[in-house]
């Protein structure tokens, strides 16, 4: 986490300086800042549009009773893209303009979603990532078990089946076991 940290800080600020400065001895002053406008308020616009075309794909897909999780992701994407493309700077503009792209932004959903392990919920199971190679969208069971974590009636097994839900209150009256807590 903390070379991201580094690399979000304090290598892309060094960047975006440097960019500045040299398209801003190219171009002059007002140049460099209304392009850094402009593509703040196109960008802006074109997240909207294309927010809106995920939105309505996702909508197709729930109504197919399909799961659109490529979609959801991508929709992440955009927002992500986005704060990239208000975020003032070329190198963050250049970056959220590629995500904006449905080419290039549905190729790195799908790099993402192989990276994330997601249980279906209908298998009683939960959602789990893993992060790792070989690990992508699949129903295996994160205890391998048949069904889920939870029996065919739906009590939970937990990890060894020996899981007992209850609830305790303190009896007053009885001096022998003041301090004991009962089971109900």
């Amino acid at each position: 986490m903390f070379p991201i940290l580094l690399f979000l800080f304090i290598v892309v600020p060094i960047v975006e300086i440097a960019l500045f400065i040299q398209v801003g001895g190219f171009l002059g002053l007002w140049p460099t800042v209304g392009l850094v406008l402009v593509t703040a308020v196109v960008g802006a616009s074109l997240v909207r549009s294309q927010g809106i075309a995920t939105l309505m794909s996702v909508q197709s897909r729930l109504q197919k009773g399909e799961l659109p999780a490529q979609q959801i992701v991508e929709g992440v994407m955009l927002a992500v893209s986005g704060v990239l493309l208000l975020t003032p700077g070329f190198m963050t503009d250049a970056m959220g303009m590629a995500v904006l792209l449905p080419g290039p932004r549905a190729w790195l959903a799908k790099q993402l979603m192989s990276r994330v392990k997601v249980q279906s919920m209908s298998s009683g199971a939960g959602f789990s990532a893993g992060f790792g190679p070989g690990q992508g969208f699949d129903q295996q069971d994160p205890f391998g078990q048949q069904g889920g974590p939870f029996g065919p009636n739906g009590q939970d097994r937990g990890q060894n089946g020996d899981v007992f839900d209850g609830e305790f209150e303190r009896k007053d009256g009885n001096k022998d076991d003041d301090d004991k807590p009962r089971l109900r």
